[in-house]
């Protein structure tokens, strides 16, 4: 089983953060999402990593360097997610490949999703789940995908793309080669000629769009002050406070709801922080009062 992580997006409304950083390189808990996404492939039986990157890719390549079953595949121009899936064909053959988004947060079973998919004569499987801010892909009673936008149509229903998928990489010959494609704009070809897209629907599974700030924000008291997905980040499980073996806390500082301090951060004498994320790195100056917001390093 191969797989792809669609990294390369900009980021937009991560503003001024993903100017800094690219999304998938955002720490959680301390350690870059990206390097969570491709653990938790490599748990699933991925031989065979292929990562997309156009926005700040040079320091996805350099996370990545050296490690021997990932690929990272450059791209100079915005391909957008169709185009950068046509880029990386000739690397999954003929078998079906997993196609992650690289800026989700889950526990989806993607053993699952691949052998649900290659048990039926589908082209491609895409993973739902009913997210009401997100619900636009038409589903009939079968679970045959019939539409990506518009009202249900009678004996069908709304549901939302987890972000994961599975797809034969003869669907991929469809998207013209070399400019920006979105992959949705070939399904929705591909469903017009006759193909056949499926879906698997799932449900009580952890599951996070890290797409603005608040949901980065949100992510961090999902696993530290809620404990979802208990043991899959924190080691201590159930800590409203995450710190960093080297971060350095001056004398008198409050850390209150729940906080994520990440490695080489140093928090000033007199400080407050409530539900705060600090980079690796930053400094926050001693006195200051900080809630709700992202503190990004210097450098």
């Amino acid at each position: 089983m191969k797989a792809m992580v669609l990294a390369a997006g900009l980021g937009t409304r991560l503003h001024p953060y993903s100017l800094k950083r690219p999304k998938p390189l955002f720490p959680v808990l301390d350690t870059p999402l990206l390097t969570h996404t491709i653990s938790q492939l490599r748990q699933s039986g991925v031989e065979g990593i292929v990562v997309n990157a156009h926005h700040l890719r040079e320091q996805i390549g350099g996370m990545l360097q050296g490690q021997g079953d990932v690929y990272v595949q450059m791209e100079d121009i915005e391909l957008g997610t169709g185009g950068g899936l046509r880029l990386a064909q000739n690397h999954f053959a003929e078998a079906p490949f997993l196609a992650v988004n690289g800026d989700i947060v889950h526990d989806l079973d993607l053993v699952a999703a691949y052998s649900a998919h290659c048990v039926t004569a589908a082209d491609v499987t895409m993973v739902l789940h009913d997210c009401p801010r997100f619900n636009n892909v038409r589903v009939n009673n079968e679970g045959r995908i019939m539409g990506f936008s518009g009202a249900a149509g009678a004996g069908e229903r709304l549901l939302a793309f987890t972000g994961v998928q599975v797809i034969n990489p003869t669907v991929l010959s469809l998207i013209p080669e070399g400019v920006f494609y979105n992959i949705i704009d070939c399904y929705v070809s591909l469903l017009k000629s006759g193909g056949n897209i499926q879906s698997l629907v799932v449900s009580d599974h952890f599951w996070t769009d890290m797409g603005t700030p608040a949901d980065y924000l949100r992510l961090h008291e999902d696993l530290l002050l809620k404990g979802r997905l208990p043991g899959f980040f924190a080691e201590d499980g159930g800590n409203p406070f995450y710190l960093a073996k080297d971060a350095v806390l001056g004398g008198g500082v409050s850390l209150q709801d729940w906080v994520a301090i990440g490695h080489g951060a140093t928090i000033g004498e007199g400080a407050s922080l409530s539900r705060v994320v600090v980079w690796d790195g930053a400094r926050v100056a001693p006195g200051s009062i900080v809630t709700d917001t992202i503190i990004m390093g210097g450098d």
